[in-house]
């Protein structure tokens, strides 16, 4: 869900079939930026491994994973940029 004129969007999800999750992790969390490739350089220059970008449906991600175990995607919706 996007609510109107928010660039936040909720997705709400009872099971996500084929991904397990620790308890206390999340696999998945999405940061919207408007340069996935400055944001992906200043990870990477902070020590933080970071997949290359990659784009489906015209909407670019690139992955990474914190200590705790959370797996995150930077995303990049070019018509909202």
């Amino acid at each position: 869900m996007t609510p109107p004129g928010s660039e936040c969007s909720i997705l709400l999800v009872c099971e996500n079939p084929g991904v397990v999750m620790q308890p206390g992790t999340l696999k998945g969390l999405h940061l919207v930026v408007e340069d996935i490739n400055t944001a992906r350089n200043e990870l990477l220059e902070n020590g933080v491994e970071v997949g290359e970008v990659a784009g489906l449906g015209g909407v670019l991600y690139a992955r990474f994973s914190d200590p705790d175990g959370n797996t995150w995607l930077l995303q990049q919706i070019p018509n909202r940029s």
